[in-house]
């Protein structure tokens, strides 16, 4: 019982906050974005797996790197996001398939929460408190960004800087991301929340509020079918939140 409780603190507070990110994800058209970053914590994922160590701290370097690297590239060529997400992902698959234990392979793919200790909970609660206040400094800024960025330079935003933290933020809910629904569903944290609140919100704040009550109650549901059921949390937490999106467009607004 402590730690089917345990896994679902660390559901709701990752659940919760992939929702929140969500909202800026889908203006920005990156919901996707979060899938390849999980593809890239593969191989941080493979050395914990083979170490035994958490596999969020594993995937923190690779990912963090990995969002880096995009940045930078960004500035220099000034192709599409997606595009360099899918250069540097692509890498970091082939890369991880190189060393990643085959016995270990479904833990790494589809994660498993089921399994977290009281000092990872309480670190998980700690970081996503953090990105989530981080995300609601820059919500503003960043929604000015995503409408134009020349709009936004106009108003002194320092666009550079604000694209940066809004990378990093998505870098450490993906590493956190990958300890519930692994390397392979991590952009379904925080696109389907996200829409699934979009379809029913009047307002901003109902779609704030929507996309993180959603995300929540999807991790909620996802590990206590696992205890009922013995099924891979991971897929269950996913196929949850599929399900209240096929309701949402029911009652679409």
């Amino acid at each position: 019982m402590n730690q089917l409780i345990l896994s679902l603190i660390c559901g709701i507070f990752i659940g919760g906050t992939c929702g929140y990110l969500g909202n800026l994800m889908l203006s920005k058209r990156m919901a996707l974005v979060a899938g390849p970053l999980g593809h890239l914590a593969l191989p941080g994922i493979a050395l914990a797996l083979i170490y035994g160590f958490d596999v969020s701290l594993g995937a923190f370097p690779f990912v963090i790197l990995g969002i880096i690297l995009i940045w930078l590239f960004e500035m220099r060529t000034r192709l599409p996001m997606e595009a360099l997400v899918a250069i540097v992902f692509a890498s970091g698959v082939a890369i991880s398939f190189l060393f990643l234990p085959t016995e270990e392979a479904e833990t790494a793919l589809i994660g498993d929460i089921t399994k977290v200790s009281l000092k990872e909970t309480l670190i998980t609660a700690a970081l996503c408190i953090l990105i989530f206040i981080l995300i609601k400094k820059i919500y503003s800024k960043m929604l000015l960004i995503n409408i134009s960025e020349d709009l936004a330079k106009a108003e002194k935003v320092d666009v550079k800087k604000y694209n940066l933290l809004y990378l990093f933020a998505i870098a450490i809910l993906v590493a956190l991301g990958v300890k519930m629904v692994g390397g392979l569903l991590t952009a379904a944290l925080v696109a389907i929340p996200a829409s699934t609140s979009r379809n029913l919100s009047r307002n901003l704040f109902q779609y704030n509020f929507l996309s993180i009550f959603f995300g929540a109650l999807s991790a909620i549901l996802g590990i206590s079918l696992f205890k009922l059921t013995s099924l891979p949390s991971g897929p269950l937490i996913i196929l949850t939140s599929t399900i209240f999106f096929l309701i949402s467009l029911i009652f679409k607004k």
